[in-house]
């Protein structure tokens, strides 16, 4: 069974390892964890103002993470969303249920708009955050707040309804 929880720092070597294998590994992007100083210290990074940190685990392996950088304004960067390649695909929904999770998030925090830089080599990324409601945006039209990583060359958008929670039948019968 897969769970998506918020981070702990006992699964960071996992974390690193993972996003890293993914990067440099699978896909050749010439990054190291050197320029990601966010992945040594997540907690003061993301989960700060309305930012999170979620990691996809079975049993205590991660096997996915999705994180919410809070930019100000309303506004947030959806950013370190991977997933191991054996786990990936509709059939299996890991990387869905990591974007509900901070879509859900955002959502009933008040976020207004999400964006996610990317680069050309995740073709598959581009589909998944198309089918899940991205717009393509160009670089001119990211908040002047958008961290923008050396490798990102493609940009996306989500506006972000606001959720509500309906009153509970007893709280509208001591309106009456």
């Amino acid at each position: 069974m897969v769970e998506i929880v918020p981070y702990e720092n006992c699964y960071l070597s996992g974390i690193v390892d993972m996003i890293l294998s993914i990067q440099r590994d699978e896909f050749q992007i010439d990054i190291t964890l050197d320029d990601q100083p966010d992945l040594l210290d997540i907690p003061a990074f993301y989960q700060k103002g309305s930012g999170n940190f979620w990691m996809a685990l079975k049993g205590s392996e991660v096997i996915g993470t999705v994180s919410l950088l809070d930019i100000g304004g309303g506004k947030a960067a959806l950013r370190k969303m991977f997933v191991k390649q054996s786990f990936r695909g509709a059939q299996r929904g890991v990387a869905g249920c990591l974007l509900k999770t901070l879509l859900t998030w955002s959502a009933s925090i008040g976020i207004s708009d999400v964006y996610l830089g990317t680069t050309t080599a995740f073709l598959a990324a581009h589909r998944f955050y198309e089918k899940n409601g991205f717009l393509e945006i160009l670089e001119t039209e990211l908040p002047p707040s958008f961290p923008k990583m050396s490798v990102d060359t493609k940009f996306y958008r989500q506006m972000i309804k606001p959720s509500y929670v309906l009153p509970k039948r007893a709280d509208l019968e001591g309106k009456k």
